[in-house]
């Protein structure tokens, strides 16, 4: 079976992320990956950003149960400005390397943003 890897803020999850996960479902295995954004081990939030990744973890657990993989792997770490500029730097790559563990062959990502869709491919 072919693994989708749904990356997403998911910061709150709503009906559209619940829709995207529902029709992944139909013909895949599905690791959905909140973004998480790490400054010295800690979750760094803000006011559009307020839900840390167990809080998120639990939002998505109360909808789908284990019918859905939830992987923490979808971690920037501080300072965020190395993942720059992407497919050149060194650490975009192990962030894709990062997300990848554990994935076996016969994937493909969905975030739901054309443009980050379209930088996945070129990975």
């Amino acid at each position: 079976m072919t693994i989708a890897i749904y990356l997403a803020h998911l910061n709150p999850v709503t009906n559209a992320h619940v829709e995207i996960i529902e029709e992944l479902k139909k013909e895949n295995k599905v690791v959905v990956m909140p973004v998480r954004f790490l400054n010295e081990e800690k979750e760094v939030n803000s006011k559009s950003f307020p839900f840390d990744f167990e809080i998120r973890k639990k939002m998505i657990e109360s909808v789908f149960g284990d019918s859905v993989l939830i992987s923490p792997n979808y971690t920037f770490y501080a300072p965020f400005k190395k993942y720059l500029p992407p497919l050149i730097s060194p650490k975009s790559w192990s962030l894709r390397k990062q997300i990848l563990q554990g994935i076996e062959n016969g994937y493909f990502t969905y975030t739901g943003d054309k443009a980050e869709g379209l930088m996945l491919k070129l990975y």
